[in-house]
């Protein structure tokens, strides 16, 4: 099985991680500039995502107490199976990339190790080569 992931330039705060897609989502949602259309077309697309992409209930390999406030290693990748989030994850790097938002796609067949998996998607705190 391969699996995808979107990513932006930025780094996760002392990570050598970068961020995701959703990163630059909600930066340019907050952003008070963003003109009402692509605001409208922005928000469509982030509800597709509410309403049809489970939230990953784990992010850490640790299960002992207080690891919910351990900064996080795990990150998301979508399983090459999930056609449609995946199309829809395209249509949010289009509108991202128009306004100037840069977003780079990462194929891999060897996440790490997994944390979290749905029909969709893994949470995987990833191996030392795996790109990220």
């Amino acid at each position: 099985m391969g699996y995808i992931r979107f990513v932006r330039p930025n780094r996760i705060e002392n990570q050598r991680h970068r961020e995701g897609v959703f990163c630059a989502a909600y930066e340019l949602r907050d952003c008070p500039s963003v003109d009402g259309r692509t605001l409208a077309h922005l928000e469509e697309i982030l509800q597709w995502f509410r309403e049809n992409l489970p939230i990953a209930g784990r992010f850490n390999r640790s299960s002992s107490k207080g690891a919910y406030r351990r900064e996080t290693q795990g990150l998301s990748w979508y399983k090459d199976v999930a056609t449609e989030a995946i199309g829809k994850s395209f249509e949010l790097v289009r509108l991202l990339a128009e306004n100037g938002y840069p977003i780079e796609v990462l194929r891999c067949d060897r996440v790490g190790y997994v944390l979290y998996e749905d029909d969709h998607q893994v949470v995987a705190e990833p191996f030392g080569d795996t790109p990220t």
